[in-house]
């Protein structure tokens, strides 16, 4: 089941399907590392939801709401 990035809660995985938004902040999602078929893990939310702590690859990324409301992933069980 797709859904976006920004409704995960820590300690959930999935794999990117798609990244929903174009020009500079797509560049610049994909230069960090998010890519279709990536696996990535939600590590912490802020209180008020942004950002959100991502564990991807063997790094740790931190995304604004608005840049996890573009990533599309399908959760992993």
């Amino acid at each position: 089941m797709k859904q976006r990035l920004s409704s995960l809660r820590p300690g959930e995985a999935a794999r990117v399907v798609g990244i929903r938004v174009a020009g500079p902040m797509r560049r610049r999602l994909m230069d960090m590392g998010v890519l279709v078929g990536e696996v990535l893990q939600i590590k912490k939310v802020a209180p008020l939801g942004d950002p959100i702590e991502v564990r991807l690859k063997n790094y740790s990324l931190s995304l604004r709401k608005k840049e996890a409301q573009a990533i599309e992933v399908e959760v992993l069980s």
